[in-house]
C-alpha cells in the first residue's frame, strides 16, 4: 500500500511541479513527509531522486549541442562546495529547525513566483488611451 501511495503522490507532485514550473523538491519533500520520512531523510531522498533526471537531461541536451562544458566544470565545482557545506549544516540542525527553514524557502519561492506573475501581467497590459 505504501509503495502505491508513494507512486501516486510522486506522480501528482511531478505533474504539479511541471504545471507550476517549480523544482520538484518543493513538492516532493512535503510528499515524503506525508509518507512518514523525517525532514532530513525527505530532503536527502528528494535530492537523490534528481540525479537520474540530471543525467538523462544532460545527455539529451548534449546531443542537441546545448551544453557549455567550460561553464559546467566551473558551476559543478562550485556546486560541490555548496553541497558539502549545506549537508554539513543540515546535519547540525535539528529536524524542527530544518523544517522551518524549508518552510521559509517555500514561502520565498511562492512570493517570488507571485511577484513575477504580477510583473509579467503589468508588462503585458496595453498602454492606456
Amino acid at each position: 500500500m505504501t509503495i502505491a501511495l508513494a507512486i501516486v503522490i510522486g506522480a501528482a507532485a511531478g505533474v504539479l511541479a511541471g504545471l507550476f514550473g517549480v523544482g520538484g523538491g518543493i513538492l516532493f519533500v512535503p510528499a515524503l513527509l506525508m509518507l512518514g520520512l523525517g525532514q532530513h531523510q525527505a530532503e536527502a531522498t528528494s535530492l537523490l531522486a534528481i540525479v537520474p533526471v540530471v543525467f538523462v537531461g544532460s545527455w539529451r541536451q548534449n546531443r542537441y549541442g546545448n551544453i557549455r562544458w567550460a561553464s559546467v566544470w566551473k558551476l559543478g565545482l562550485g556546486s560541490l562546495v555548496g553541497v558539502v557545506g549545506g549537508g554539513l549544516l543540515a546535519e547540525r540542525l535539528n529536524p524542527g529547525s530544518l523544517q522551518r527553514l524549508f518552510g521559509l524557502l517555500v514561502i520565498a519561492i511562492a512570493l517570488e513566483m507571485g511577484w513575477r506573475a504580477l510583473r509579467d501581467d503589468a508588462a503585458s497590459e496595453p498602454p492606456p488611451g
